[in-house]
């Protein structure tokens, strides 16, 4: 497994999820391939000092803050999908799959931001052959992990595949902490990385076939502590939902 960085194009970037199940871009690339500009980022971040207290946490813990809310990607177009519950089986998250959790939904100014579609379809298609495959049922998790109680936990569900096809893990902004690595590991191999993102809008973007990751708790480091945090999630095939046996 090899940590590359500075891509320019979305074909480099494409080659290397191939390769290696994973990559690393950053705000620049975003901003030179996806229309984007630092205005377009100061104006998403305001949107996490307004999330609400993650009410189905296991550990009963008051360190997880999120909002959430569901597209649909044809091509360049991204369409806000009526509001839903976030699932997962147990088969994917141990710790919280199996229940259907109804978060509040991402406020619609920022819904209903071009930008933020943007982005959204935009890192919809480095997952694809070309525009045309650029199809994608995804959803969005806005996280703020903080240190109120000491620690944060930011995977409290530990290394984990999400149950989709891809998975974007971007870091909006880290606040007075330490800690927060990313490790990532092959699903069928030993190899593995840990490096922690650091600057404000870099993306990890993971194969989840074939990787599995997690992030380590955050601890205070002289001030509020908080990680903010987005995560969108690709699926081909529908959104995850529950299996109805009859």
């Amino acid at each position: 497994m090899k940590l590359k960085l500075n891509f320019s194009n979305r074909q480099e970037v494409l080659q290397t999820i191939q390769e290696e199940g994973f990559c690393i871009i950053d705000e620049k690339f975003l901003s030179n391939n996806f229309q984007l500009n630092p205005i377009d980022f100061q104006y998403f971040e305001k949107y996490w000092d307004d999330l609400h207290e993650d009410k189905y946490l296991k550990d009963l813990g008051q360190y997880r803050f999120r909002r959430h809310s569901s597209y649909k990607v044809d091509g360049e177009k991204t369409t806000l999908m009526p509001h839903r519950a976030h699932w997962q089986s147990l088969d994917y998250n141990a710790l919280h799959g199996g229940i259907q959790r109804m978060f509040e939904p991402i406020e619609s100014d920022l819904n209903d931001s071009p930008s933020w579609l943007n982005l959204i379809s935009g890192i919809g298609s480095l997952f694809g052959a070309s525009l045309n495959s650029n199809n994608w049922f995804v959803e969005a998790h806005q996280f703020r992990i903080n240190t109120m109680g000491g620690i944060g936990r930011p995977t409290p569900e530990g290394a984990h595949r999400d149950g989709v096809d891809y998975v974007a893990v971007i870091l909006v902004k880290r606040n007075f902490i330490k800690g927060g690595e990313t490790r990532i590991f092959e699903l069928d191999g030993e190899k593995g990385l840990r490096f922690t993102l650091d600057k404000p809008w870099s993306v990890l973007l993971i194969d989840d076939h074939k990787m599995i990751h997690e992030t380590t708790p955050i601890q205070d480091d002289g001030g509020s502590g908080y990680r903010d945090t987005l995560v969108l999630t690709y699926r081909r095939l529908g959104f995850q939902e529950p299996i109805v046996v009859d």
